[in-house]
């Protein structure tokens, strides 16, 4: 009976150690109260994100509707970038939770996002000025995640496995 018992824990421990290993670290290192910091932080950048997001939609609702013309490109990046930030806070949340694979696809995104939408708005023609300055606006929370989840404490709740 003893017996049985030692292999259930065994296999209880395995378990657990390989779903460690594959999406999630350890309580200890995601429950810090540095790294609990900066990922409650990065889950409220992401509101705001997601709030600028919004209002910038709404600006181009505006404009359209006042008889200024507005390209397509505009309104399809204004109602793309509200649904994106829904995306990254559920990523987020999921990182706040101990997921590995979360906190890389946040990190990454994070990096990428602003330079890619930033950049892709300064080609001329694109679309107007405004919609720039406000594109840019929107990313400065996205700016921020991404020197959250470089931050030392973040680092360290989620170590390299490789």
């Amino acid at each position: 009976m003893e017996t049985n018992k030692l292999t259930a824990d065994t296999a209880q421990f395995s378990a657990d150690t390989t779903a460690d290993r594959n999406t999630t670290t350890g309580p200890a290192l995601f429950d810090a109260p540095r790294a609990r910091e900066a990922l409650d932080k990065a889950q409220n950048g992401c509101k705001l994100y997601g709030a600028l997001g919004a209002t910038a939609l709404l600006a181009v609702v505006a404009v359209a509707s006042s008889g200024h013309p507005v390209n397509t490109f505009t309104w399809v990046r204004a109602a793309l970038l509200p649904l994106i930030a829904v995306l990254l806070h559920r990523l987020t949340v999921s990182a706040s939770r101990g997921s590995r694979r979360a906190f890389e696809r946040v990190s990454s995104a994070a990096v990428v996002m602003p330079v890619a939408i930033v950049g892709v708005d300064l080609i001329p023609g694109v679309c107007p000025l405004w919609y720039a300055v406000v594109q840019t606006v929107c990313m400065l929370p996205v700016v921020r995640i991404a020197f959250l989840t470089r931050s030392p404490a973040l680092r360290a709740a989620f170590p390299k496995t490789r």
